[in-house]
């Protein structure tokens, strides 16, 4: 079953993983998807493969940091579909993975503006045509609200600023019959976290396959999410499946941490 035949889905923050994994499940579940990020040769990559799905695409290179590239977004997304259905947040900044008291002010302040203010941007330009159609919001955090483990402070304080704005902002949209939830995913088993583990084994003398056995261990499964996983997650909420689920989060990590 489709579960978002004929809605009109915007996705900012497109990238090579899990932005790419939102974009396509939700087309493979029969949505017309837009595609909003800053880099327009990626988003041409991914919307060609939505594409090949038989879907309806259509991209917009977007900055979510500035004012009139979100309303331009809204603009052409409005002429294109003549709605917005769902709106799924994915866009953030790369964290400081240096412990608070030695994090830079400007790296803190950098993260909140795209992480936060820039989804909140969006969230805000899209009220009034979500509204229309009682549609529904997701936004991508991650598991690092659940946990402290040093040097992922400064990450930490703009994904649980993400988490505090979302619940707020389900409790003041919700009369408009807009829904928002949050998925929080672990580790994320793609292109980047592979590279990442291969440089873990070259400076401890491992094999990435050992750096992956130790991370998933502490996972009640044993292993790690991939990216079509935390984008079923993000469209199941999106969907009528979940039209009495707001203000939630649904953490996404093969039970690495139980809340």
């Amino acid at each position: 079953m489709a579960l978002l035949t004929d809605k009109v889905v915007v996705v900012s923050g497109v990238g090579p993983g899990l932005g790419r994994s939102l974009c396509l499940r939700a087309a493979a579940n029969g949505a017309k998807v837009v595609l909003g990020a800053r880099t327009e040769s990626r988003l041409n990559d991914v919307a060609a493969e939505v594409r090949d799905l038989g879907a309806q695409v259509l991209v917009v290179p977007t900055d979510i940091t500035d004012d009139a590239a979100v309303e331009n977004l809204v603009a052409k997304t409005v002429d294109e579909f003549g709605r917005a259905d769902v709106l799924i947040n994915n866009a953030f900044a790369m964290p400081s993975m240096k412990p608070l008291a030695r994090t830079d002010f400007d790296q803190i302040e950098a993260s909140l503006s795209l992480t936060v203010l820039g989804t909140l941007r969006v969230i805000k330009a899209f009220t009034s045509t979500l509204a229309d159609n009682r549609g529904s919001i997701v936004n991508i955090n991650s598991m690092v609200i659940r946990h402290s483990e040093p040097r992922y402070g400064s990450y930490k304080v703009a994904k649980s600023a993400l988490l505090a704005m979302s619940q707020s902002l389900a409790t003041e949209l919700g009369d408009q019959g807009i829904r928002i939830n949050s998925v929080a995913p672990g580790y994320i088993w793609d292109d980047q976290l592979k590279w990442y583990f291969g440089e873990v084994a070259k400076k401890y003398g491992i094999t990435p396959e050992q750096v992956y056995e130790q991370t998933a261990s502490k996972s009640d499964l044993k292993r790690l999410p991939e990216p079509d996983e935390i984008a079923d997650a993000a469209v199941f909420l999106a969907s009528p499946m979940a039209n009495a689920v707001t203000g939630q989060t649904l953490d996404v990590n093969c039970g690495e941490y139980h809340v």
